[in-house]
């Protein structure tokens, strides 16, 4: 007799506590085997295929693409063990005692999981032809699956209670259209949005006024609703967070990068003889930033307010922002201050592209230490960039242009960048902060600087 098994949305690290179904690998009646993923989730920070633990017959499915589930909330339940072939599949809650079976022999499969339930987030088990079980093929007992917890409520994820209580919805009067009468994020939604628009409020203006209120929901203005969630989601939290925890401050100056642009293109062999992939301005900054964060290290550091303390961290983990089809995110390049050129600028080409793919991993997306903006590929001179919460800084790059410049005491026409830098004025003050801006504008400016540190 098999048994059926629940597998729940698993803890995906990070902090994360949350994710979105984007879509289902598997269906309902197909085999699978141990460790092969089933769905493809979206988290705060990246693109997840989730394997199961399991192996063998799926028989239900916990969620639509596009339900945010949080951590712990059933994915699927599948059936574990051998059956015979009189035996039939059925769907979680479902009876026993099917008629005679007809068909394909019964499916084996392991009596246990891998325990690998989210490991490097997918375990590169080589791809399993998926089988479909036809009906009537084996059966499970209705004490065997695992439901949902019974429950005055229907309801399993708290972001669902949560958006009820905002509107004042009675969730005891909503249908759950989920499995077992599991009321859904979407449950709610419908019923917020068939509200009967409630009778004409006193004008504004009129004293003791009140938003008008039908069937315990509160009226909201009308137009496009957009969730806060996944990527966008976790950016606004951090963008929010930044604002209301670091002191900011932010200087800027214009740099002639005449220089580095030359320097540019003669490291990329202007002949076309140069060989190996082509430096990038973005990578070219990188360095510069690392060689000013060495002599500047306040700036390589974060705040423990519990502890009161400044915390200088030894390594650079550069961040730099990436504008993707899922917002903003901010790839790391690891131990930046070990890399030369050509290092960081392949590790950035790599991570931009799994940004644009959405394979970056988690851990690709967290523990930077400083930030590198280049806001130019927008056609923009400046920003006041927000920190990237809990760094202390972060250097913004308008656009390189042709711009009327004093150079060696005549008027010429010159290449020129603004270079902006946001610090947390916690960690220090606005000399440290001008000297590293300094710094920075000088290797711009004069390429030959750099040369002390590399």
């Amino acid at each position: 007799m098999p048994q059926v098994l629940e597998f729940k949305l698993p803890d995906l690290g990070e902090g994360l506590t949350e994710a979105e179904i984007v879509r289902w690998l598997v269906e309902v009646g197909d085999v699978v085997a141990i460790d092969q993923p089933v769905v493809e989730v979206e988290t705060a920070k990246a693109m997840v295929e989730v394997p199961c633990p399991y192996g063998g017959v799926v028989t239900a499915r916990f969620g639509d693409e596009g339900t945010e589930l949080p951590v712990g909330a059933p994915l699927l339940t599948v059936a574990v063990g051998t059956a015979e072939p009189s035996e039939t599949v059925t769907g979680a809650g479902a009876g026993a005692g099917a008629g005679p079976g007809s068909g394909e022999a019964a499916v084996d499969a392991e009596p246990s999981g891998s325990g690998n339930v989210l490991v490097g987030y997918g375990t590169g088990a080589p791809p399993v032809r998926r089988r479909r079980v036809r009906p009537q093929v084996l059966s499970v007992p209705a004490a065997a699956v695992v439901a949902v917890a019974p429950g005055p409520v229907a309801v399993v994820s708290p972001l669902v209670r949560k958006l009820a209580r905002q509107h004042d919805l009675d969730l005891r009067q909503l249908a759950g259209s989920g499995p077992d009468g599991l009321i859904l994020r979407a449950d709610v939604e419908s019923a917020i949005r068939s509200a009967t628009p409630a009778p004409a409020a006193a004008p504004a203006g009129t004293p003791g006024a009140r938003p008008a209120v039908t069937a315990g929901l509160t009226t909201r203005p009308a137009g496009e609703r957009i969730p806060l969630r996944g990527v966008r989601g976790a950016v606004a939290d951090k963008l929010a967070r930044s604002r209301r925890e670091i002191p900011d401050a932010t200087c800027w100056v214009d740099a002639d990068a005449t220089e580095l642009m030359a320097a540019r293109a003669a490291m990329n062999g202007v002949s076309g003889s140069g060989a190996g992939p082509k430096v990038s301005v973005l990578a070219l900054l990188a360095r510069i930033c690392t060689a000013a964060l060495a002599r500047y290290p306040e700036l390589n550091s974060t705040v423990d307010m519990e502890a009161r303390e400044i915390v200088r961290l030894p390594e650079v983990h550069l961040g730099f922002a990436a504008q993707t089809e899922r917002g903003l995110v901010v790839p790391v390049v690891r131990d930046a201050q070990t890399r030369n050129v050509e290092s960081i600028g392949a590790e950035i080409a790599r991570l931009t592209e799994a940004a644009r793919t959405g394979t970056l991993k988690p851990a690709e997306l967290t523990g930077g230490t400083f930030t590198l903006n280049n806001y130019g590929v927008f056609g923009v001179d400046g920003s006041t960039p927000i920190i990237n919460h809990p760094e202390a800084a972060m250097l913004g790059v308008g656009r390189i242009i042709p711009k009327p410049w004093v150079h060696e005491g005549e008027l010429a026409v010159r290449r020129v960048v603004q270079l902006s830098l946001t610090f947390d004025h916690r960690v220090c003050d606005g000399g440290t902060a001008g000297g590293f801006l300094r710094y920075v504008a000088d290797c711009v400016e004069q390429p030959a600087v750099l040369l002390r540190t590399l």
